[in-house]
């Protein structure tokens, strides 16, 4: 069956659906699929019978299958015995680098986050064996679930015929010009490179090299414009810096300068960037002049407001009056019933009277308080009724008077959690949960799919237990769950074991941050996150975990 052949409808090894073509390509068609047995969106690659590399694309996805990084697309099923060859991988939902760019750069710290978790996962799979060799801004996502993807590791190579002798460095190229893009929206590879189709207005050049980020677009630290130079070639960025050769060195060097956490849902937009900087002199010819950014087409920056002007000593009084402090805080607001052959409310000369007297009701009440302060201080406690302690029936009530407000404790280790029914453990849940504690939203722990939501009668809950070292009074916990539906429930105890603790709270996930409040504070060494019910996906999806406490 020719991929001209095929059409919406046809079902490919009995389960996979196709629904809609997305794109054709050199030989192949990308299709959004469903997988009728595990009732889930896929994707699905088809090829023309005419295609030269079909069973390499194949081989290079089943070695790709063999990835266990969250951050980089799962393979699920290929194999060309039959009629039709395919490819089944993960249907990714979110946004790219280039859809992100449409409006502005990204903000440094977030950009620096995004290409940290790329080149992590890219690492990842170099450490396997594998590579991409033609990274384009369409292949980093920020899916709608609060994680980043790496899409085409292994396969893209193979349907664009791309080799490398040296992939490291490769990638590393295609890292950083990611990386320069996100933080100046322009394109910095020339059009032989990966990526030469993207809509982004080519970077500012001169003599064919890209200028350095700093110069495209302000507010980038010497630390983040270095590593870019380093990975591109670029010698103005980083006099005597070594260039970047692994994805595993341009990890370590992101980890040293400052990130942003990212949001939990697609969509990094932010306030508006600083000013585009002017290229540096000598400049280029006119044919190199910068390229105006995507987001200056009819988005005018609007002007900043004007100054607030400082509140007057008296305003800073705590004025028991309601409406002396709301008319102090707008004193140019008309009154509703001005009386008639009075100056009309606007007028400087009939707002000064009025000012006189809310400073003199101001004065008053800061005097009233003041003497009753004084009162309280000279008394020496007097009104106490013969009490030893002053008058404070609870002595521990002056201790919790001046305890220090929740802050995030950090836990001293996780495990996976489960209640099975029988022996049948969930092996996944036992991968990725340090992702959870790790400081960034986009945590890579999930559960296996499931028939029901039930879990298949095969456990009671399945989800995390942080150990705090020790006993701590926890306030809230928040946990990142970038799945809708299902039941998530939040317990404490001094026992790991989910029975001996006691829960604070359950609520269903809403692809957001969830807080669960102790009410009263509980106290314990171990915090339990877990599913009681699963989503309509039939799998569960956990972000960061964060307990807050004393």
């Amino acid at each position: 069956m020719s991929t001209s052949m095929i059409e919406p409808g046809n079902r490919l090894a009995g389960r996979y659906r196709l629904e809609k073509r997305i794109k054709d390509s050199g030989g192949s068609t990308l299709w959004k699929a469903v997988d009728e047995i595990l009732a889930r969106a896929v994707a699905v690659r088809t090829f023309d019978p005419e295609f030269p590399r079909i069973a390499e694309v194949v081989t290079s996805a089943r070695s790709a299958s063999r990835l266990t990084d969250p951050r980089l697309t799962q393979v699920f099923d290929a194999d060309d015995s039959g009629e039709s060859a395919y490819v089944v991988s993960e249907w990714v939902v979110g946004e790219t680098l280039e859809g992100m760019l449409a409006k502005a750069p990204l903000e440094p710290g977030r950009a620096a986050t995004l290409l940290y978790e790329a080149s992590e996962a890219m690492a990842a799979a170099h450490a396997a064996g594998l590579s991409h060799l033609c990274l384009a801004p369409g292949d980093l996502v920020w899916t709608t679930g609060g994680t980043v993807k790496l899409l085409g590791i292994a396969t893209d190579a193979v349907l664009r015929d791309r080799t490398s002798a040296d992939p490291a460095a490769e990638d590393v190229r295609g890292l950083g010009r990611l990386l320069y893009a996100a933080l100046t929206a322009h394109w910095p590879g020339g059009p032989d490179a990966p990526g030469a189709s993207t809509v982004l207005p080519a970077a500012p050049a001169t003599d064919g090299v890209p200028h350095p980020p700093r110069q495209v677009q302000a507010g980038i630290s010497h630390a983040v414009d270095a590593i870019v130079c380093r990975c591109l070639g670029i010698e103005q960025g980083a006099p005597g810096g070594e260039p970047i050769a692994t994805p595993a060195e341009l990890t370590k060097a992101l980890r040293g300068v400052p990130r942003t956490p990212l949001p939990l849902f697609a969509g990094l937009g932010s306030t508006q960037p600083p000013p585009r900087r002017p290229a540096a002199k000598p400049a280029p010819p006119p044919h190199h002049t910068h390229q105006p950014n995507r987001a200056d087409h009819g988005h005018r920056a609007a002007p900043p407001p004007p100054p607030r002007r400082p509140p007057s000593p008296d305003a800073t009084a705590q004025i028991p009056q309601r409406a002396a402090r709301h008319d102090a805080a707008q004193p140019t607001r008309p009154a509703r019933h001005a009386p008639s052959g009075h100056r009309a409310p606007g007028d400087p000369a009939a707002r000064k009277p009025a000012n006189r007297a809310l400073m003199g009701i101001a004065a008053a009440a800061l005097t009233v308080i003041v003497g009753v302060g004084a009162w309280a201080l000279t008394s020496g406690g007097d009104d106490t009724n013969g009490d030893p302690n002053g008058g404070v029936t609870d002595p521990a009530q002056q201790t919790n008077s001046a305890a220090p407000s929740p802050s995030a404790l950090r836990p001293q280790g996780i495990e996976a959690a489960e209640k099975p029914i029988g022996n049948h453990p969930d092996a996944t849940i036992r991968k990725n949960k340090e992702t959870l504690i790790d400081g960034s939203p986009s945590g890579g722990w999930e559960t296996q799919t499931y028939a029901d939501t039930g879990f298949g009668r095969l456990t009671e809950g399945l989800g995390v237990t942080l150990d705090m070292g020790k006993p701590v009074n926890v306030a809230s916990v928040k946990v990142a769950c970038p799945v809708s539906g299902g039941t998530l429930q939040v317990k404490v105890g001094d026992s790991a074991s989910p029975e001996a603790m006691k829960p604070i709270g359950q609520q269903p996930c809403n692809k957001g941050e969830l807080t669960f409040t102790a009410n009263p504070a509980a106290t314990g060494q171990y915090v339990l996150a877990w599913f009681t019910e699963l989503p309509g996906t039939l799998k569960g999806r956990l972000g960061e975990v964060t307990v807050y406490g004393n």
